[in-house]
């Protein structure tokens, strides 16, 4: 939903395999391997706070969207103001409170080492992976720019000189269908190569009651990816990956409650046009929506990472990203039989990245990483927003341009806005380590960013519904921004003789700087908000207690400045994209590993957190003290792994998560009725193996709890606009490894 209709109603390892890879059978030691740090290091043995969710794990689990993830992260949240598969993500309070679809958030997503920073680049993740990475805190030495929450890296299985594979076929609620599989071949002693696919369909879960009208919110996807890896020697290692998907599903569907003059604020009624809509006998999940096109996500993807051992010493890593998606977001905004608002969002574009690292790690005690980064990115970008276009204004009997221009409402109008964004980000930067000695190691690094954009032919435009041009708000004009920044950390950490680690560290994190896609009424919306800057000290520890029980321990504190929001003026509704003065956060993580016996194992995560605007006025309003979106107090998971039965070669394996959130607000005026409440989601799942075969049972929400993943107050329009979270899913599967 967009943010205008709100306001108009009110260091890497000397290795042969690159840095982002680590072979398969690291998966299986007792510490997953990462490269949160372009080093190949355990988890464990990593200075900051980290959460490793494996393939197997990720797998068994059913991972697959955004909420799945934050349910296992503590102090990771998620809003899906433009739907579940394309989500706005929060990482210790510090999100995005922009739902431009133009808009790169400040928690930065990787696949296999390449940023997707828009919306139309992300396409389908959750398949065939190795393990995804969540680093909390500012990430502005080595990701860079867009990190000042943290940064998410999904890693995909990579090809192995082996012959194998496995398939996997599924069922369940709301008619769904899925098949998943990868085939792993070795094509002779240097060449190796695995393709991995999903596919999915299911009727759509939010019933729509409109005669002749379909269910919202159903699955129609597939995604394909096929990876090559050639070692033409010891010492080089290429992996060309190729990737595409399309997810063609009837879009998403929204609760929107009724106000006290109903969905259209009275209108109808004051132009004796019938009534207002009041959504009578209809439940949270059920809508009357007459907007029903199909959402369309195609995204093309290549990457080629190249690992070059030099010398002894020296390592050269380049990593190459390519992107090409298409996004479209067809809304019914009021989800009701009436016109009053539907908004259909286009976003498509194409980047490119190229990243360059030289590694060196002598015999000594230093080790360091120094590197160049380049990132374009080109898209285009529209907003149309129908306002009342069924309402016969003039009363004679049809609703054209006479209807748009008889009111000074915008009643009966289209109001659209487009544009072409272009940005280009050049980076240097270097990380060192140095060993002091006693088991204490000191860790700095600093990075230089160069950014430059421009919005180019912002035009806006007033239309009848027959398509009759009203009048241009906004002619065609540019607006642009360049500016310079130097991020960095400096960290120290100490080992203990008993292998626990102790870590400290300031860092320093930076989102550049975005321009406003919501500018419809007058040229001075289309503003440029200034980057955001986040200072972070983070302290915490990493123990492994009687060999069975692995702690974290984290406290962080922040001072946010200028976190770039949308802010309405209340006087005639125009809006610009400004930058919030002053934010302080603090809270802690903590996160269990156990396994108190083989057949057992038990995790669970806790985070706290504190996060309040300090200093700034959004929307006419003093925001200080009031709770900063998506961050709760509290959030809490759970999961155990039960191994009951075991004979030979088969076993009975159960499964039980649990996740909990509390209150929270998805927008910083905190209008108390749009508070969401605590809740807690449960899931369980049974797997019978034998052999190469696995059928599982599984379930997700199993209390089918209703709650909401973005509320937005459009009481201008005669309704508030709630997102509402996935309902009970259940099913089976059968899967055959080879």
């Amino acid at each position: 939903m967009s943010v205008l209709a709100a306001g108009l109603s009110a260091g890497l390892a000397i290795l042969p395999a690159p840095a982002a890879d680590v072979p398969a059978e690291a998966e299986s030691q007792d510490e997953i391997v990462v490269t949160a740090q372009k080093r190949s290091e355990k988890a464990s043995d990593v200075p900051l706070s980290l959460s490793v969710l494996g393939g197997e794990n990720l797998e068994a689990a059913r991972f697959a969207q955004a909420d799945d993830l934050a349910a296992r992260i503590p102090n990771l949240r998620f809003s899906a103001t433009v739907g579940e598969n394309t989500p706005i993500f929060a990482l210790r309070g510090v999100s995005m409170s922009d739902f431009s679809l133009n808009q790169a958030g400040p928690v930065a997503a990787y696949y296999d080492e390449v940023y997707k920073g828009n919306f139309a680049f992300l396409g389908l993740a959750l398949y065939d992976l190795s393990r995804v990475e969540v680093l909390r805190g500012p990430q502005g030495t080595l990701y860079g720019k867009n990190t000042t929450g943290g940064a998410i890296n999904y890693v995909s299985a990579r090809p192995v000189f082996a012959s194998e594979g496995y398939l996997r076929l599924g069922a369940g609620n709301y008619n769904r269908l899925e098949a998943q599989g990868a085939l792993n071949m070795a094509l002779g002693p240097t060449l190796a190569a695995r393709v991995a696919f999903t596919a999915a369909r299911a009727d759509g879960w939010f019933r729509n009651r409109l005669a002749g009208q379909p269910d919202l919110s159903s699955t129609r996807e597939y995604g394909i990816r096929g990876s090559l890896l050639w070692q033409p020697s010891d010492s080089a290692e290429l992996i060309l990956r190729l990737s595409t998907s399309l997810q063609r599903p009837q879009n998403y569907g929204n609760y929107s409650r009724p106000r006290p003059n109903g969905v259209g604020n009275g209108a109808y009624e004051a132009y004796g046009q019938g009534s207002s809509y009041f959504r009578e006998g209809l439940g949270i999940r059920e809508l009357e929506a007459n907007f029903t096109a199909r959402r369309l996500a195609r995204t093309w993807s290549a990457a080629l990472t190249g690992t070059f051992k030099l010398s002894d010493s020296f390592t050269l890593i380049s990593v190459t990203g390519w992107d090409k998606g298409s996004l479209y977001v067809p809304e019914d905004t009021d989800g009701s039989p009436r016109q009053v608002l539907e908004i259909p969002y286009t976003d498509r574009g194409t980047q490119f990245g190229q990243e360059l690292r030289l590694a060196w790690e002598g015999d000594g005690p230093l080790s360091v990483i120094v590197g160049a980064h380049h990132h374009r990115e080109d898209l285009f970008n529209a907003t149309d927003l129908n306002f009342w276009t069924d309402l016969d204004v003039d009363g004679n009997g049809r609703v054209d341009v006479d209807d748009c221009t008889a009111n000074a409402s915008l009643f009966a109008c289209v109001i659209s806005n487009r544009f072409d964004q272009d940005k280009r980000s050049w980076a240097l930067f270097g990380d060192a380590r140095l060993k002091l000695g006693g088991g204490t190691t000191l860790r700095g690094g600093l990075r230089f960013t160069h950014d430059t954009g421009l919005q180019a032919g912002l035009t806006s435009e007033i239309r009848g519904v027959d398509g009759v041009l009203v009048a241009t708000p906004i002619a065609p004009l540019d607006r642009r921004f360049s500016g310079n920044n130097l991020s960095g950390k400096l960290a120290l950490d100490h080992k203990l003789d008993d292998g626990t680690l102790l870590f400290a560290s300031y860092s320093r994190g930076y989102r550049a700087s975005g321009f406003n896609a919501q500018a419809f009424f007058d040229p001075s919306e289309a503003g440029v908000a200034k980057p955001e800057i986040l200072d972070a000290f983070e302290a915490g520890a990493k123990a492994r207690l009687g060999g069975m029980v692995s702690v974290s321990l984290t406290g962080f504190w922040y001072d946010y400045r200028n976190q770039q929001f949308l802010s309405v003026n209340p006087v005639d509704a125009t809006q610009t994209l400004v930058n919030l003065d002053r934010s302080r956060i603090y809270g802690a993580e903590l996160e269990l590993d156990a396994r108190p016996l083989p057949t057992l194992s038990l995790n669970a995560g806790l985070g706290l957190l504190h996060a309040r605007a300090t200093r700034g006025v959004i929307s006419g309003l003093d925001v200080r003290g009031h709770r900063l979106s998506n961050a709760p107090a509290l959030t809490a998971n759970a999961a155990i792994d039960w191994t009951a039965w075991e004979a030979g070669n088969a076993r009975l394996a159960l499964r039980a998560d649990a996740s909990y959130v509390s209150s929270q607000y998805f927008e910083i005026v905190n209008i108390p009725r749009l508070r969401q409440g605590g809740y807690a989601l449960l899931g369980a799942g049974i797997d019978y193996v034998r052999g190469g075969w696995t059928v599982s049972l599984w379930g997700r929400n199993l209390t089918d709890k209703i709650y909401f993943t973005s509320r937005i107050d459009l009481s201008g329009f005669g309704f508030d606009y709630n997102h509402v979270g996935t309902p009970r899913t259940w099913g089976a599967s059968v899967k055959r490894a080879f």
